[in-house]
């Protein structure tokens, strides 16, 4: 049974850093390896909005919001994707959900709350 679990959230003040981590369960390396993984945040309201992308070589592309701030990695032989979060403003406050496509599906992790206080 394929499961993506995020871990890493929490309550943080503004300016500080969190890193979050999506670990692939049920999948074997020669599937993680070549499938790009997604990190989202949806808030209360509002859509899921595409945070990070990382590439099966590790090319990452970022949301203009975040730019500079975030970075997202991967290690294959852990099938973990990161995403190092630094000065964190109240506006990124949200439940990040890691997201990637396996065997033809498409999965999600159940999300890992990031509270940022001002």
């Amino acid at each position: 049974q394929v499961q993506l679990v995020e871990s890493g959230g929490g309550l943080v003040q503004a300016g500080g850093s969190l890193r979050l981590s999506c670990t692939a369960r049920g999948v074997i390396t020669s599937v993680f390896n070549p499938s790009s993984i997604n990190w989202y945040r949806q808030v209360p309201g509002k859509q899921r909005e595409l945070v990070a992308r990382i590439s099966r070589n590790s090319v990452a592309d970022y949301a203009d919001s975040v730019k500079d701030r975030f970075i997202i990695s991967r290690v294959n032989a852990n099938k973990r994707v990161y995403l190092q979060m630094n000065n964190l403003k109240p506006e990124d406050a949200a439940v990040y959900y890691c997201n990637g496509q396996f065997y033809d599906r498409d999965y999600w992790g159940p999300g890992t709350q990031v509270t940022v206080s001002s």
